[in-house]
């Protein structure tokens, strides 16, 4: 990983273009409903449910992209190397927000429930729309970029604790040893604004092919 993080463009946006660009947009906003009524203003635990969703997608698309160099006997890209990456990226941002958060039995329920109907559902998608399936986890980066910026205003207005960061998120990224929660906010929403550009990106190729 990087040792130092640029700032993130907070106000990038894809805007819609086609139908499918459009249902998947309105399907993000949809889920964003969902969390902002259960979670309101605790992003803590947000992120903890949250990210174990986001993990599925690079998983997924890595396997099902495996399988299609397979069939095809080509080369892949380098898609499958960066999809397993983004995966285990986002899996990172969970094992440093559990620290934070300590989700209760009842969060840990609701992710594995959540999981296992997002993964049921983004598989079916990934493999008979997989530019649709790659534009829907650019707007759930889009989300997360937002999410994580309110969370970073929240730590700054002092409403949530800035807590010394998890030792496992100042290896992962290379903090020094006396950083904060709100290092560890800036250094999680500059990887979410680089997988929102990069899905993006991987969703127009597979429309322009």
């Amino acid at each position: 990983m990087k040792d130092t993080y640029p700032a993130a463009d907070l106000t990038a946006h894809h805007a819609p273009a086609t139908f499918g660009d459009r249902v998947a947009l309105k399907t993000v906003k949809f889920m964003r409903l969902f969390a902002d009524a259960f979670f309101s203003k605790r992003y803590g635990h947000r992120a903890v449910v949250l990210e174990t969703v986001a993990a599925v997608p690079g998983m997924v698309g890595g396997l099902l992209q495996h399988l299609k160099a397979l069939r095809h006997i080509r080369d892949d890209q380098g898609w499958i190397r960066e999809l397993l990456e983004e995966a285990d990226n986002e899996r990172m941002h969970l094992m440093t927000f559990i620290h934070v958060a300590q989700p209760s039995r009842f969060e840990r329920a609701v992710i594995m429930i959540g999981q296992a109907i997002f993964y049921s559902a983004y598989f079916w998608l990934y493999l008979f729309a997989p530019r649709i399936a790659h534009r829907i986890v650019g707007y759930l980066e889009e989300e997360a970029v937002v999410s994580y910026t309110q969370y970073l205003a929240q730590i700054d207005a002092g409403l949530v604790d800035n807590v010394p960061a998890p030792q496992i998120a100042i290896d992962y990224w290379h903090l020094p040893q006396t950083a904060r929660l709100r290092e560890v906010v800036i250094a999680v929403r500059a990887d979410e604004a680089g997988h929102r550009d990069r899905n993006h990106e991987m969703a127009d190729k597979l429309k322009a092919a």
